[in-house]
């Protein structure tokens, strides 16, 4: 089976192909040929994760699947959710990103925190969401050189150790795309010895 994973992020692919089976062959937009911007342009996660995989099935014919992430903050009341990428503006900076969230947590007791993933998985013709959930806080500063995103301020629920402080094989075991990818695959197992 092959399947397009619709991202450009080359941290996520690397972290969702240490995950999928052998059996399934990981394509990314850049090996189908798209170069474009996929439109994210819904109020939710789940929003922007199906509308990227039904445009990369509707322009490029593909099965493939999608995943939008959002890191949801209490005391923010959820931000900054869907915004996440572009929370400190359209450049898209990570640094710039977790500087602003640390910025507007300085005077915040609270720093309950979750990371959400949400996969959308366009298979012949249907379309199936796989949500993975990581709760946590986010800390004061940045610890570790590891990860991507917001990695070096959140600590999973009992961990004393940032994402960015983790290995791979860990945050792979605990975190929201990893528990996300296990239901996508736990589907397209039982979809392949059903067919």
């Amino acid at each position: 089976m092959q399947l397009v994973f619709a991202t450009n992020n080359l941290n996520k692919l690397k972290e969702v192909q240490s995950l999928i089976p052998d059996h399934i062959k990981l394509l990314s937009l850049k090996d189908i040929g798209c170069f474009e911007d996929v439109p994210e342009t819904q109020l939710t996660i789940e929003g922007n994760a199906v509308q990227k995989a039904e445009y990369i099935k509707e322009h490029y014919g593909y099965d493939c699947f999608a995943d939008d992430t959002g890191l949801e903050v209490e005391a923010l009341h959820g931000e900054p959710g869907v915004f996440s990428a572009r929370y400190a503006g359209e450049q898209r900076n990570a640094n710039d990103n977790t500087n602003k969230l640390l910025e507007n947590l300085s005077s915040q007791s609270n720093r309950n925190a979750q990371f959400k993933t949400v996969i959308a998985l366009h298979l012949n013709e249907n379309t199936e969401t796989f949500t993975g959930i990581c709760k946590g806080e986010i800390t004061k500063e940045k610890h570790g050189e590891g990860g991507f995103g917001y990695d070096p301020v959140f600590k999973a629920e009992g961990y004393h150790k940032t994402f960015a402080e983790i290995t791979l094989e860990e945050k792979n075991k605990i975190g929201h795309r990893g528990k996300a990818v296990q239901q996508l695959i736990q589907f397209l197992e039982s979809h392949k010895n059903s067919s």
